[in-house]
């Protein structure tokens, strides 16, 4: 049992306050995406993108968009997560580093890649699976950000066809949550109680 992790996940907080006069350097933004990416997804789609929105001008903008929510102007950080649309092209592509690793051979690469071509033909499919894959990437960057001695918070309080318009998505992306990370300010709640699990756990 990994104590550490364990000691991540129970003293969580989603941080409504963060310590503006504490930025978070490109490295730093970097290394939590990069562990985002490390989330799964069906057949290893990694159907994301991240937008980091660091500057004060860029983070105006977000702020406009998200309602006025005064955490987009003092994290250090917001990230945009985009889920993307599965595509059986891209997917192509993707698999190729772990054919050429040997982790899969090229004949069940190709069968991955038409079960997507012929899976996710409707688009209501497409979106449910854009959204569990940003949701996914997002659950990995908030205990990343835990892992590095900072705060986070989920956000979806945001005009998404504006986000989409004025941030320059893609056709095939949409705009599933925002989060918030940095240094914790002062004055934020610990994590609050959950339900019991004798109360959201059938046992089969």
């Amino acid at each position: 049992m990994n104590d550490s992790i364990i000691a991540g996940i129970t003293t969580r907080i989603s941080a409504n306050r963060f310590d503006p006069a504490k930025p978070l350097p490109d490295t730093q933004i970097r290394d939590l995406a990069e562990l985002a990416t490390r989330a799964p997804t069906a057949y290893n789609l990694q159907n994301w993108r991240l937008i980091a929105v660091r500057s004060t001008r860029a983070k105006a903008r977000l702020r406009d968009i998200a309602f006025g929510q005064q955490k987009v102007s003092e994290a250090a950080v917001v990230y945009i997560l985009c889920g993307q649309a599965p595509s059986h092209h891209a997917l192509a592509e993707r698999l190729r580093p772990s054919v050429a690793a040997g982790i899969m051979t090229a004949e069940t690469a190709q069968t991955w890649t038409t079960a997507v071509s012929e899976g996710y033909g409707d688009a209501r499919i497409q979106r449910d699976e854009a959204i569990r894959s940003a949701s996914l990437a997002a659950a990995f960057l908030i205990f990343a950000a835990q892992a590095h001695g900072l705060a986070s918070c989920p956000m979806v309080g945001f005009d998404a066809n504006r986000l989409a318009r004025e941030f320059a998505l893609a056709p095939d992306e949409l705009p599933v949550m925002l989060l918030a990370v940095g240094h914790a300010g002062a004055g934020n709640w610990p994590q609050k109680p959950r339900l019991p699990v004798a109360q959201i756990l059938t046992t089969i």
